[in-house]
C-alpha cells in the first residue's frame, strides 16, 4: 500500500516530525552503511506502481532475528533524477522487531516506461540508491524487453558473480528469478559436502528468527546486494525457501519427529520471506501476472504450495488425476490466463521442469548423481518425479488447451534442476516430431548450486557429457542440455522472435569470476519450436 501524503507524512519526509510519540530515534553517530546494512530493492513493477524494500539496523541489538529494538519511521523517496532534484513520490513508513525492521512500501503515481530512483532515511543515515523501471502500460507497442533469468543460489556453494555478470550490463528492464533464492541447509550439507564459505546460523533453519537470519545473511552478498539495487526482480519461491522437496503437507527435509510441526515451520519461512523478498504481501498467495505492453506476459508460478506429495514412477501415481501440482485455483488461473492473453509472448515463470524426460540407462557412477541432482528415489524411475513429469493430469489439461485453443508463443522459462536446457513441448514426446510441439522451455543454470561435475568433483564436460547425450537420444524434443555449468541467461523479447543467451561462469567459488557467451537459442514468432543460433 502506498503511503498517502498528508501533512504528517510531508513534515516527516522533511524531517520535522523525527523522534514522533512512541518512537526511537537512530543515535547521531550510527552511519548508513551501519543502519542499512541489507541494501535495496524493487519489485513487481506496474505501469504506476513498484514495490520498494529496505531493512535497517537501528540499534546494535536490532540484529536480524533477534526479535529486539525499537519502532522507528523510515523515509522514502522517489526521484526522477539520481540527485533527487525531481522527487516524484515520498512518505514515511513504521517499521520494528514484529517485522524485522524490514520496510516495504508501494510507490504509486508514477509514469509508465519509466526509470527512476529511490532511496530510504533514517535520521541522519541514507540509503544506497537504487534504480528501478515501471512496466509499459498495458496496450503499450513495447518493440524490445530484455530480462535476467536466475535460479539456485547457494550461499555455500560459492560466490554470487552471476548476479554480478547481470548487474554490470546496466541494460536490463527485469530480474526473473525462479526459486531457491536460498537454502535452508546447514553448514556442508546439499549436496557439496563443503563449504566455500558457510551458512549463518549454522544449523538447518526451521524457526521464524533462523530463516530472518539465513534471510539476512543472503542479503549481505555484495553482487546480490548490487543487483537488487540496480533493476526491479520478479521472484517466486521453490523448495529450499522453506525445505528440500517441499510439498503441501511436509517435505522431503523436514522430521516431524525431530523438526516439530511442518505447518509450523512453513509459516516461519513464508513470513520471513515476505517480509525479507520485494514482493507484495497478498496474504499467503504468491502466483501472479506482470504485463509489458503488447508484447509480453509474464505468469509467475507457485508450485510448492498447492502440490500433492511426490510419489515413485513405478507406483503409476504419477497419472492419477486426483493428484495435483499447481493446486486446481492456480492451474485454471494459468489457463485462462493464456487462453485470453492478448499479449504476443505468454512468459511463464516455472520453478520445476514441464518438458516430458525419460531417464536414460547409464553407468551407475553417473545415474546416482543424477537421480540425486534432479530429486529422483535412489533406485531410479524414468521421469522426474517432483517435476510436471510427477504430475501428468495437469500437464495434460495445461497442454490440452494450448492445443485446443491455438494458443501460440507459450514459453516456460524455468529453474529448478541446477543445468541448462532448450526444448520443445510437444502434445505427445513419445510421437514427437511427428507430434506438433505447443510451447517451448528454457531453463537457466544455477548461479552457484552443485551440478553432476560438483557432486563427482570430476573435470567439466567430462562425465556429463555422457548423461546429456544419453538424454537428448531418448527424448528428441530436448535440443540442448548441459549440465555442468553455473551463471545466469538473458532473455531478449522482440515481436518477431524471442531468444535466450547463457552465461557461464568460469569458477563459482570466485567473487570475481568472468563469464562467457557459451550457447543461444531462438523461438520465432508462432513456431512454438527453439533452434540454435551463433551466440555470438
Amino acid at each position: 500500500m502506498s503511503i498517502p501524503l498528508d501533512r504528517r507524512t510531508l513534515l516527516r519526509a522533511t524531517g520535522l516530525a523525527v523522534g514522533a510519540a512512541g518512537l526511537t530515534a537512530l543515535p547521531a553517530t550510527a552511519t548508513s552503511g551501519e543502519v542499512f546494512q541489507h541494501g535495496v530493492a524493487s519489485g513487481d513493477p506496474l505501469p504506476t506502481t513498484v514495490l520498494l524494500w529496505t531493512r535497517v539496523t537501528p540499534t546494535p541489538e536490532s540484529l536480524p532475528g533477534s526479535g529486539a529494538g525499537p519502532d522507528v519511521d523510515v523515509r522514502w523517496q522517489v526521484s526522477a533524477d539520481p540527485a533527487f532534484t525531481q522527487v516524484i513520490t515520498e512518505g514515511t513508513v513504521t517499521t520494528g522487531p514484529g517485522r524485522d525492521h524490514t520496510v516495504k512500501v508501494d510507490a504509486t503515481g508514477l509514469s509508465p516506461a519509466t526509470t527512476y530512483y529511490y532511496r530510504f532515511r533514517l535520521n541522519e543515515a541514507v540509503s544506497d540508491t537504487g534504480t528501478t523501471r515501471t512496466a509499459p502500460a498495458a496496450d503499450a507497442a513495447v518493440q524490445h524487453l530484455r530480462f535476467g533469468v536466475v535460479s539456485c543460489s547457494n550461499w555455500q556453494a560459492g560466490h554470487f558473480a552471476a548476479y554480478r555478470v547481470l548487474a554490470e550490463r546496466g541494460d536490463l528492464d527485469l530480474v526473473v528469478h525462479l526459486g531457491d533464492y536460498l537454502y535452508e541447509h546447514g553448514p556442508g550439507e546439499f549436496p557439496v559436502g563443503y563449504a566455500v564459505r558457510p551458512h549463518s546460523p549454522a544449523r538447518e533453519v526451521l524457526t521464524l528468527s533462523d530463516y530472518r537470519k539465513r534471510h539476512a545473511q543472503y542479503k549481505t552478498d555484495p553482487h546480490l546486494k548490487r543487483l537488487h539495487a540496480a533493476v526491479p526482480w520478479t521472484i517466486t519461491w521453490d523448495d529450499h525457501e522453506v525445505a528440500n522437496n517441499a510439498w503441501s503437507g511436509g517435505a522431503g527435509n523436514h522430521d516431524p519427529a525431530t523438526e516439530g510441526d511442518w505447518a509450523a515451520r512453513r509459516a516461519a519461512a513464508r513470513r520471513a520471506y515476505f517480509e525479507w523478498m520485494p514482493v507484495r504481501n497478498t496474504g499467503d498467495r504468491l502466483y501472479r501476472k506482470l504485463r509489458f505492453g503488447t508484447l509480453a506476459e509474464l505468469s509467475m508460478l507457485d508450485l510448492r504450495s498447492y502440490r500433492s506429495k511426490q510419489v515413485k514412477i513405478l507406483s503409476g501415481e504419477v497419472d492419477d488425476p486426483k493428484r495435483s501440482l499447481a493446486g486446481g485455483e492456480q492451474l485454471t488461473w494459468l489457463v485462462d490466463g493464456l487462453v485470453s492473453s492478448t499479449a504476443r509472448w505468454k512468459l511463464v515463470g516455472n520453478p520445476v521442469m514441464i518438458s516430458p524426460t525419460l531417464i536414460p540407462p547409464l553407468p551407475s557412477n553417473i545415474l546416482g548423481p543424477l537421480l540425486s541432482l534432479l530429486g529422483l528415489p535412489a533406485e531410479g524411475g524414468v521421469v522426474f518425479t517432483d517435476q510436471w513429469d510427477g504430475y501428468t493430469a495437469d500437464r495434460r489439461t495445461l497442454l490440452d488447451a494450448l492445443g485446443r485453443n491455438k494458443v501460440t508463443n507459450t514459453v516456460f522459462l524455468t529453474g529448478d534442476v541446477h543445468s541448462s536446457w532448450a526444448c520443445d513441448v510437444p502434445a505427445d514426446a513419445g510421437l514427437y516430431p511427428l507430434s506438433p510441439s505447443l510451447a517451448t522451455e528454457l531453463v537457466c543454470p544455477s548461479v552457484t548450486s552443485d551440478n553432476i561435475d560438483d557432486i563427482l568433483h570430476v573435470p567439466p564436460r567430462t562425465a556429463a557429457v555422457i548423461a546429456e547425450k544419453a538424454l537428448r537420444g531418448l527424448n528428441r524434443h530436448v535440443k540442448w542440455v548441459e549440465y555442468d555449468s553455473h551463471g545466469a541467461a538473458v532473455l531478449d523479447v522482440t515481436p518477431s522472435s524471442l531468444r535466450m543467451d547463457w552465461y557461464f561462469l568460469a569458477d563459482r567459488t570466485k567473487p570475481d569470476s568472468s563469464a562467457r557467451l557459451a550457447k543461444s537459442f531462438r523461438v520465432r514468432n508462432g513456431t512454438q519450436r527453439v533452434e540454435e543460433v551463433d551466440p555470438s
